[in-house]
């Protein structure tokens, strides 16, 4: 407190009274700011600054913030990692602005500079938050407790209690005080403080803090977001996304070759994947019956498969949600369809074209749209458009749909176009399209020839004499009402994330240092006696680091707890 004039010395000139707290003459209030010149920044000075603002947990946080907005464009625009197929479409659908966002690097999200550049920015300042506090926490929990305040009366949490001693009593006052206070740091031991005596000629008091759980917990937190930076940057190196098709009966090989598209990370060697096998033995599927609620509506997918693994094989199933797990891989089931056999023979009856083709879904009652290419053995290259329906019904147009996705009522229609293909120059072509402007159509549309229809089983005459086309019936012999004419396909998407495992344990990890620094509260308590003739004056006090509205009652339990240990102690002796 400032002297006032009536107790200030005879030499000592005291001020005019001012608003406001006394302030030195040179403080910043009474100097001419003008005249403040500010030290100019080198290099080394720019660097430290810059280094300072990067490491401040302001900027984390704000980069942290800003990672999770640039991850936004992922979820909105379809990636070329998870879903080149999206990607594809939306270049077809979107001629225009495609470029413009692959420009941006919208389509690649994740491995795009400016998300990599946010990535390593928030990794760089987390590490120089990190470390330099925990430098000064393993500091602080090696320090001794802070010496007990003089006057414990100026904190807000303080208690007070006045002991009174028996006259006959054969142990002085002071004694009695050191006892109560080793009966306190005992007390305050048990309930997980450290503990320090600190007495002197007047006093004797013990000094206790806790709470050092909560800045653990903290470094915790933001050590186990960098290892989650850390799992995603380098796992997502590891990791691996391909796309196949099976149709049943067919082998699917974890080769490069079998895949319909693959995205690899970069530090996946292609050419040593590991070798196993998957065999689609068959795909079985439930629809609501017909004349129910919600018919047509599928209940369960299952993928009845045989992997094989070196030497040895088993069978699996893969379902909706339900990944099969092979060699570290994960398989799952992404759509599925039908894949009518189709052969092809030439004026000559020789077979030109025998594949199952799979057909592409356009809607809930698998009204299908397939592609058929035959690049050799006719006069010219042939492409046929084709829509299968499981169960055929005519619309009012004239036109056909599925009434129903099951097998009730197969039927195959294609539109035989001759001409030039557009695969002899190398050009990829996708084997799900066909583009006709090299060639001419030669039935439906405005040629006056019926579109072909074929039911599994029959057999028809291309136009212009140049064979015949059959759609297989794939049901065994005598299997009356056997509804699998038609072979199945699956899309299976195969994944490998090796960093999974870890990212979860860091995410774990994290939770468990944020309850930490959250709940568990740092305080300090002191126990202060005083000797005073036959009586003690016993002290206490309680001090948080930061918010604690449990502070009193912590105080309040420690004065009884300590009462009632003193009283038994007085008592017993």
């Amino acid at each position: 407190m400032s002297p006032s004039r009536s107790d200030a010395p005879d030499d000592v000139t005291v001020p005019e009274p001012v608003d406001g707290p006394l302030r030195p003459s040179d403080h910043a209030d009474g100097a001419d700011l003008d005249d403040v010149t500010q030290p100019r920044l080198g290099p080394i000075g720019w660097l430290r600054w810059g280094w300072r603002q990067l490491t401040s947990m302001r900027t984390a946080l704000v980069l942290l913030l800003l990672l999770a907005i640039a991850a936004v464009p992922g979820s909105i625009v379809p990636q070329r990692s998870a879903d080149p197929n999206g990607v594809t479409q939306y270049f077809s659908d979107n001629p225009g602005l495609a470029p413009i966002l692959d420009n941006l690097q919208l389509f690649d999200v994740y491995t795009s500079a400016w998300f990599s550049a946010i990535y390593i920015l928030l990794f760089v300042s987390l590490i120089g938050c990190v470390i330099p506090r925990t430098k000064h926490h393993w500091k602080a929990r090696r320090s001794r407790p802070p010496r007990t305040p003089a006057r414990l009366s100026r904190l807000d949490d303080h208690r007070e209690s006045i002991v009174e001693l028996s006259p006959d009593s054969n142990r002085d006052a002071s004694a009695e005080a050191s006892v109560a206070i080793d009966l306190a740091a005992e007390q305050l031991r048990r309930a997980g403080y450290r503990v320090e005596r600190y007495d002197t000629a007047r006093s004797f008091s013990v000094s206790a803090e806790r709470g050092y759980a909560r800045e653990t917990g903290n470094l915790v937190f933001h050590t186990a977001l960098i290892g989650v930076l850390l799992a995603v940057g380098i796992g997502g190196g590891l990791t691996y996304t391909g796309q196949t098709v099976i149709i049943e009966g067919r082998t699917f090989v974890n080769t490069m070759l079998d895949y319909s598209s693959f995205n690899p990370g970069r530090f996946v060697d292609e050419e040593r994947l590991t070798p196993y096998s998957v065999t689609l033995d068959s795909f079985g599927v439930t629809y609501t019956p017909a004349g129910e609620a919600g018919a047509g509506q599928a209940g369960d997918f299952a993928a009845h498969v045989t992997t094989q693994l070196g030497s040895g094989s088993e069978d699996g199933v893969v379902r909706v949600n339900h990944p099969l797990e092979i060699a570290g891989d994960r398989v799952y089931l992404m759509g599925n369809g039908y894949a009518p056999t189709i052969t092809v023979k030439n004026a000559a009856g020789e077979v030109v074209f025998d594949e199952s083709v799979p057909f592409l879904p356009q809607d809930a009652n698998m009204t299908s749209l397939g592609v058929v290419k035959v690049t050799d053995g006719l006069p010219e290259q042939l492409g046929m458009i084709g829509f299968f329906y499981p169960t055929q019904a005519p619309l009012s147009s004239g036109a056909f749909t599925s009434a129903y996705p099951a097998l009730i009522n197969p039927v195959l229609t294609l539109n035989v176009y001759e001409g030039d293909l557009g695969i002899d120059d190398g050009t990829p072509r996708s084997v799900y399209t066909l583009d006709p402007t090299e060639m001419t159509q030669l039935t439906g549309g405005d040629t006056g020839v019926d579109s072909i229809e074929l039911a599994p089983g029959e057999t028809q005459d291309l136009p212009d004499g140049l064979g015949t086309i059959t759609l297989q019936n794939e049901a065994p012999a005598g299997a009356e009402g056997y509804d699998r004419s038609v072979k199945r396909y699956v899309s299976l998407s195969i994944h490998r994330d090796v960093a999974a495992p870890w990212v979860l344990a860091f995410a774990v990890l994290a939770l468990l240092g944020l309850l930490a620094a959250l709940f568990v509260p740092r305080r300090r308590m002191w126990v202060k006696a005083t000797p005073e003739g036959h009586t003690l004056r016993i002290e206490y006090a309680g001090l948080a680091r930061g918010e604690d509205p449990t502070l009193p009652a912590a105080v309040d339990q420690v004065v009884q707890k300590h009462g009632d240990a003193l009283e038994s102690s007085l008592r017993t002796r």
